[in-house]
């Protein structure tokens, strides 16, 4: 099994005190590299609190003008900050057609008059490097970013990703909101009425927790129940299964090792019809996000899925993707309108069904494009950008001042 923790807020501290990771440390180059995708460093007018533990910040900017804050220490790097941001950011987004998704401006501006915060931070959860201020936690080896050697290997037992689990905890508390005994104000009282319906029934008929858990995971049910956070831990439970996170566990029955029913969306599907009902009342059944795919990676990132390669029970939902650093490697595009990008090496890109985009980061007249055998070629006249790419089913190119279209042959400017 494996150890929970909840979404608990920890009072804030006035200053730094003597733990792992709280030691004031320089985040100067990390946040050079990273002003152009909003890395900055943490603002003074947080306090010592924040500046001494938290070495740079990124944030969501709600529609009433405030700020989500995410913090992050030393270790935890620029992809899994954005990742993180991005992660929000696409829960954020609205789902045309959604029973309370439609529009999600009032989840995002609670969410900034809670001040809701994001803590990045370095380690595990192990109790060696606590946070001392207010904000949601989640750990280092927690945050996975797309193609890295947990993301493909899917280890479960050192790097389990429990991104997309937190990330919904401060959503959930701070925007949508709770029924506990400390619940901020939400937005959404009527889907939250709907979530807890659907976690009773979950509970009455031991779709969650599972009749097998042990007594640790009981013990920690009976906690949850204290202080009013069960349903938010069974949303989790719902989302990680619904998006894949345990389709490649070998070692459970079910997702959230074993304590949720279903392991996979069509379980969730048919297992627990009230909880797929409550994701689709709210989210978007393919992830939105430009996935930015590790810069270590190398081969074939696919987002179709492949029973031989187990990492795409994740993928396989993910919409853009671009690959970064300088590896010689390539995309596979599945059955959506995918949106992809190579890095600066040297890629193949292969939008495979649909209508798919590549996209290139400067203007048209920076790049040399030619139709060989039927596939565009596109050379980047600029290091250490977007390389040499080969495009295959890819039916637009779009630069940062043009469109082309690709069709019977030909590109013609959109």
């Amino acid at each position: 099994m494996i150890t929970k923790k909840t979404s608990t807020i920890i009072p804030i501290a006035l200053a730094c005190v003597a733990i792992t990771g709280c030691k004031k440390v320089s985040c100067d180059n990390d946040i050079l590299k990273g002003e152009a995708l909003g890395i900055k460093a943490v603002p003074t007018s947080f306090g010592a609190g924040y500046s001494n533990k938290f070495c740079k910040y990124t944030s969501v900017i709600a529609k009433n003008g405030k700020h989500i804050g995410f913090f992050a220490q030393d270790k935890i790097s620029n992809d899994q900050l954005i990742r993180a941001r991005s992660i929000l950011e696409f829960y954020l987004t609205d789902v045309p057609g959604s029973l309370y998704g439609s529009d999600k401006t009032n989840v995002a501006n609670a969410m900034a008059n809670n001040e809701a915060k994001l803590l990045l931070l370095n380690g595990s959860d192990d109790g060696t490097n606590n946070p001392t201020v207010d904000g949601q936690p989640l750990y280092d080896t927690e945050l996975v970013t797309e193609g890295s050697t947990a993301y493909i290997n899917n280890d479960y037992e050192n790097h389990r990703d429990a991104a997309f689990e937190e990330i919904l905890h401060l959503m959930h508390d701070y925007g949508i909101g709770t029924s506990g005994p400390d619940a901020a104000p939400g937005a959404l009282p009527l889907f939250t009425a709907s979530i807890d319906t659907a976690r009773s029934n979950a509970m009455t008929n031991s779709f969650w927790p599972t009749q097998n858990v042990d007594a640790s995971i009981t013990q920690w049910i009976a906690e949850l129940e204290k202080e009013g956070s069960l349903s938010q831990e069974y949303l989790a439970s719902v989302i990680d299964s619904y998006y894949g996170y345990w389709g490649a566990d070998t070692t459970n029955q079910g997702g959230m090792g074993g304590i949720y029913i279903a392991k996979n969306r069509d379980e969730v599907s048919t297992l627990d019809p009230m909880g797929s009902s409550v994701i689709n009342e709210f989210f978007n059944p393919v992830v939105t996000y430009m996935a930015r795919i590790d810069s270590a990676f190398q081969g074939y990132f696919s987002l179709t899925f492949d029973v031989t390669a187990p990492y795409t029970h994740k993928s396989q939902y993910l919409v853009s993707a671009q690959l970064t650093g300088n590896f010689d490697s390539n995309l596979i595009g599945n059955e959506y309108d995918n949106f992809l990008a190579g890095n600066a090496g040297t890629n193949n890109i292969d939008g495979l069904a649909g209508v798919d985009t590549a996209v290139f980061q400067g203007k048209h007249e920076e790049y040399s494009v030619n139709i060989i055998s039927g596939n565009v070629l596109v050379q980047d006249s600029v290091s250490d950008r977007n390389g040499l790419v080969t495009l295959n089913n890819i039916e637009l190119l779009t630069f940062s001042d043009k469109t082309f279209e690709f069709e019977a042959g030909s590109l013609t400017e959109k």
